[in-house]
């Protein structure tokens, strides 16, 4: 007799999410296959291994990994800015981070492109220096450093907030420097969500299309991307070659993120292998922490009496000084009341 499962509704749960799972990811994915099978063996690897889509592979493949490694960068400094401090505008600057989320990529595209125009704000200095980024890579690269930033921050600031700011106290109590404290304190608890931010901007940026056309320029074999390739392929009735590259594409950016994802399970394995030595230095850490904190106290406790025994030791001189002013001032008076009575 099979057990009735604890949780309400269950089996309606489970429809519903493989309905989700089947209509949006496994029909849509199979219907890219079996276009692509429509094509020969032969046709399909002339399509795709075409010196044209061969560029822009690498273009996508490396503009996208070179976005994500400074989105992980500059998205773990501003989450540690937003989580550590608090400046002016802070409401204003954690609001203005989601902004790629809600902008369309078209009008993002068409600000950067106008902002980085040779004509625009930040195009004239950078014309000026010979380094034009409208319609090169460099421009790619930043379009999609600013689609992707949010999904870093937005990953690796919740873990900032949940730590405790003592820990990285007691690792300089401990005698360790400000490198050491990241390296072996910070980072170990904060990778794992930062390598989580790392696969989102990279997948979000492999099929970015809206805000790169109008900063890259489109120059087959220099700033073509894959996503523009198949669109023009699509727009030549060309169905068969755009899902071949597509699946191409596909296969490329699932094989990364495969990639990824087993790097992140090594390293979470590694983590639970020293779990051990990091509960000694945690027990280590814990203790550094309460004389940290009891030190605090004393500090406290300390000043306090300081401040008392200042206080009592200015009353002390107040009473010897009107003290010994009136022992004078008796002594001044004897004096005159006898130097009367001889006169």
């Amino acid at each position: 007799m099979s057990r009735r499962s604890v949780l309400p509704g269950f089996t309606s749960s489970l429809i519903v999410t493989l309905g989700y799972v089947i209509l949006l990811v496994v029909v849509p994915l199979g219907g890219l296959f079996a276009k692509a099978s429509t094509l020969s063996f032969g046709q399909f690897w002339a399509i795709v291994l075409e010196p044209r889509a061969v560029a822009t592979y690498e273009l996508s493949l490396g503009a996208s990994l070179i976005a994500a490694g400074i989105n992980a960068v500059i998205g773990l400094l501003l989450a540690w800015v937003l989580s550590r401090y608090t400046l002016p505008a802070h409401r204003l600057i954690d609001a203005l981070i989601d902004l790629p989320f809600a902008l369309p990529t078209a009008v993002a595209g068409l600000t950067l492109a106008s902002i980085f125009a040779n004509n625009g704000w930040l195009g004239k200095p950078l014309q000026f220096l010979g380094t034009p980024l409208v319609f090169s890579r460099a421009g790619i690269v930043i379009a999609l450093v600013f689609i992707g930033l949010p999904f870093v921050v937005r990953t690796v600031q919740p873990v900032l907030q949940d730590m405790d700011p003592s820990i990285e106290e007691a690792a300089a109590v401990l005698g360790a420097s400000s490198f050491r404290t990241f390296r072996s304190v910070l980072l170990p608890q904060i990778f794992p969500a930062l390598l989580t931010g790392f696969t989102l901007a990279f997948a979000r940026a492999i099929g970015e299309y809206g805000s790169v056309i109008f900063i890259s320029g489109n120059m087959p074999m220099k700033t073509e991307i894959t996503p523009l390739l198949i669109v023009t392929k699509l727009e030549q009735y060309d169905y068969a070659g755009a899902t071949a590259l597509a699946v191409v594409l596909l296969s490329l950016s699932f094989g990364l993120l495969l990639i990824i994802n087993l790097l992140q399970q090594r390293s979470a394995r590694r983590v639970g292998a020293t779990r051990p030595l990091r509960l000694e230095w945690r027990h280590r850490w814990f203790d550094s922490i309460r004389r940290v904190r009891s030190y605090r106290r004393s500090t406290g406790s300390a000043e306090k009496s300081l401040a008392v025994a200042r206080c009592s030791t200015k009353t002390v001189d107040e009473s010897v000084l009107a003290r010994s002013t009136n022992q004078q001032t008796s002594l001044v008076n004897d004096g005159l009341q006898n130097a009367a009575g001889k006169g």
